[in-house]
């Protein structure tokens, strides 16, 4: 009696750890079809979003809750190169906030007519490059002529799209955008380009006008907070390090590469 006792006993746990098993693998698979599903979603659901009531400056196109600005055309070449921006927003600044030691590439995203472009390119020297990107054929243009009339022999002048910098996968040490992000067209698919371009613990590195201070007298969609950045760089998966407060109207935002 005893023997079939122990018999039983050792039935019933064997029984028990089979069906402990089957309702594991049946969560599993609750779990992965769950995800499935999820991601399905999330894959039908707009990255975008289109107002007809937005703000006059704005386009009417909305990315996590933000109006996308309207872009600064050629036209703005004479704005960019004002002899007030030495003083209004101080790009020694920002320049020593990359913390460049020289033999770096960065790549500077929609270099305009190269005002920060040709300020970094002797910081990080002949061993170092700086990719200056845009989008547009005359800023492009001026890129050229401008690497040309300095003899900037380190300086590459790359012509990318809406949506991609057209750099290559882990080249990148440093990305800069100067009071640009708030205008991408297509923000998450370039974010995702550039974090491709990034080498592992490469930085990305936004300029950006104070939307939190009332006093910057900038229009509002062409600021950006800190929280809303931490925000849009996650979906790309950057990983938020500091905010330095050193310009007059300006916040520089750093994030990082990790994996």
């Amino acid at each position: 009696m005893r023997a079939d006792r122990h018999d039983g006993t050792r039935l019933t746990r064997q029984t028990l750890v089979m069906a402990l098993g089957l309702i594991a693998c049946l969560f599993a698979a609750e779990l992965s079809a769950f995800s499935a599903i999820a991601q399905a979603v999330r894959a039908t659901q707009p990255i975008y979003e289109t107002r007809t009531d937005h703000d006059p400056n704005g386009t009417g196109k909305f990315y996590m809750g933000r109006e996308i600005a309207q872009v600064m055309g050629a036209g703005g070449i004479t704005w960019l190169n004002r002899p007030q921006r030495e003083d209004e927003e101080k790009p020694a600044l920002v320049i020593a906030a990359l913390n460049l030691k020289g033999g770096e590439t960065v790549a500077d995203i929609g270099a305009g007519s190269g005002f920060y472009t040709f300020k970094i390119a002797p910081k990080v020297g002949p061993s170092g490059k700086v990719l200056a990107v845009d989008i547009q054929d005359e800023m492009v243009a001026a890129l050229r002529r401008g690497a040309a009339d300095r003899n900037a022999m380190n300086v590459e002048v790359t012509k990318g799209s809406e949506r991609d910098p057209h750099l290559p996968a882990n080249s990148v040490d440093l990305v800069l955008m100067v009071d640009v992000y708030h205008e991408l067209s297509f923000p998450y698919e370039m974010m995702t380009a550039i974090r491709n371009a990034l080498k592992p613990g490469g930085r990305m590195v936004f300029v950006e006008y104070r939307k939190e201070d009332p006093a910057v007298a900038i229009k509002e969609v062409h600021k950006m907070a800190v929280d809303q950045l931490k925000k849009e760089m996650g979906a790309v998966r950057l990983t938020y390090i500091r905010t330095v407060e050193t310009l007059p109207l300006q916040h520089i935002v750093i994030f990082e590469k990790r994996d």
